[in-house]
């Protein structure tokens, strides 16, 4: 790479106009020198120079491309150097540029935050990429699901769609029948637990752990397929064969389940699933746009609906794979689900997925749990398991709490509050860009997420 100080002709062409000009500005013996008498009269000339870009880059920050590399689905413009930018997290772990392959992506309402990553995926789809929304709280992915070949998944109440999670999904090639009993039987037993821990909001007593165990084992031995009304009926009624005190330590947790099967959420998870996984499809979202006025159902649907996606991730043959959460904040409200996202970030690597987690801003983080409490440390371990931090405009009160969270110098710093919409720092192990994207006029018509207010 030549630096700029070898662009040679408007040096030479300069200097030897001057040559020429100033053959009248030489004075004569004696007399007063002409106005341009002090420039200098011989051509300059400076060598070319040539270096590697890992050198020059230390003297041209930002215009060097540095060392990233250049496989990978186009995303837009470099606004320092002009040349086209392109990512892939799979690529850039098989180059040993990062080891984790999760991002985080944040920005204020507006930004272009929602339509980077909508254009990621998509565009990753052609690559073999698959993609999995686990919860949509606003249905934005629903129709770029169908559009690409893949599924939206409606759940709501007064709908047909049932989602059973107690599903055992299909056996991942590799794994023998009763390696396969094994699993699905500690997932069952873990997501129950998750499920009684989100609607009591509170964690399980060793006692009530015990409970839900006797009463899975029991279903399990009459049913090939459990659902949870089953489970609710033999926690409240454990049987003539079973200690009668397991009713009266089992009673919360009943009565708790009980509002997901016949109670205020009741009509979503009370039956045989109506739908299927399908892990060949190139994407597969769950729409909860129709119950995303209640935080309880949300974090239940989340809950069950990454139980139930589970299966096709560890499957060692499913390939590569993005799960996008959306509206994190939400999600990480909940104990319960922040610990099964966590679990997910730190095996990304083991499924072949890479994460997505979007932000309005990282201050959220603050908000989950209490200062120095369990699920506060879970929820930084998760940006601390991001090696590709993607930061689009943040307001004045927020350039601080970004700062802080992820290191930013003071030239980064700097930067927030001016970038415009669609303008994104691009921080990727040690290397920072100023990425503008571009989107092309289909992407956005069906990226827009607008419509009700600019208009049909």
């Amino acid at each position: 790479m030549k630096s700029p100080a070898s662009t040679r002709t408007p040096v030479s062409v300069r200097a030897e106009r001057a040559d020429t000009d100033l053959q009248d500005d030489v004075p004569p013996r004696g007399g007063q020198a002409a106005p341009r008498s002090l420039r200098m009269w011989r051509p300059l000339r400076i060598p070319a120079h040539q270096d590697t870009s890992a050198r020059v880059r230390g003297v041209y920050p930002f215009l060097a491309e540095g060392n990233l590399p250049t496989a990978g689905v186009y995303v837009g413009r470099d606004l320092y150097s002009g040349g086209a930018f392109v990512y892939d997290p799979w690529v850039l772990y098989a180059a040993g540029v990062i080891t984790a392959p999760n991002l985080v992506i944040a920005g204020i309402v507006g930004a272009g935050k929602s339509a980077l990553i909508k254009s990621l995926y998509t565009r990753s789809i052609p690559f073999g990429r698959k993609v999995y929304v686990p919860g949509d709280p606003k249905g934005e992915h629903s129709a770029i699901a169908e559009a690409v070949g893949g599924k939206a998944i409606i759940l709501g109440h007064g709908l047909r769609t049932r989602l059973n999670p107690l599903d055992s999904g299909p056996r991942p090639a590799g794994i023998s029948e009763p390696e396969w009993e094994a699993m699905v039987g500690a997932r069952r037993l873990d997501l129950v637990g998750a499920l009684a821990e989100t609607m009591l909001t509170r964690p399980l007593t060793p006692i009530e752990h015990t409970v839900i165990d006797r009463a899975l084992n029991q279903v399990v031995a009459q049913a090939e397929t459990p659902i949870l009304p089953m489970i609710v009926d033999r926690i409240l009624e454990p049987g003539p064969e079973q200690d009668a005190r397991l009713a009266d330590d089992g009673r919360m947790v009943g009565h708790a389940l009980r509002r997901l099967v016949s109670g205020d959420l009741q009509g979503i998870f009370d039956g045989p699933s109506t739908v299927t996984f399908d892990p060949a499809l190139p994407m597969l979202s769950l729409d909860l746009s129709r119950v995303a006025n209640s935080d309880a159902l949300v974090s239940v649907l989340m809950t069950c609906a990454s139980a139930w996606m589970e299966a096709a991730l560890l499957d060692p043959a499913g390939g590569h794979r993005w799960v996008i959460y959306d509206e994190a904040w939400r999600l990480m409200s909940q104990p319960a689900l922040l610990r099964r996202m966590d679990a997910q970030w730190r095996l990304a690597r083991h499924f072949g997925i890479a994460n997505a987690l979007l932000f309005h801003k990282l201050s959220d983080l603050d908000t989950v749990g209490d200062a120095g409490s369990a699920m506060r440390a879970v929820a930084a371990s998760l940006l601390a398991n991001t090696e590709t931090q993607i930061i689009y405009r943040q307001g004045a009160d927020q350039v601080g709490p970004t700062t802080l969270a992820l290191g930013l110098t003071r030239t980064e710093r700097q930067l927030l509050p001016t970038l415009g919409v669609g303008q994104g720092l691009w921080r990727i192990k040690g290397h920072a860009r100023v990425i503008e994207h571009h989107l092309h006029p289909e992407e956005m018509r069906a990226f827009n997420t607008s419509n009700r207010m600019t208009g049909p």
